[in-house]
């Protein structure tokens, strides 16, 4: 059986600079507690 963390880690907050697409503000996760999130990680080659 897989060792589970024992402690707790926050997520850091997102860059003030980070790029946002279909929001009318720049959001934190404050902002998002309580809501589902996806987020989808990809890169060019």
């Amino acid at each position: 059986m897989p060792e589970r963390f024992a402690g707790t880690v926050n997520a850091p907050d997102f860059p003030p600079d980070a790029e946002w697409l279909n929001a009318a503000r720049l959001l934190s996760l404050a902002d998002l507690r309580g809501n589902l999130v996806l987020l989808d990680f990809w890169t060019f080659c």
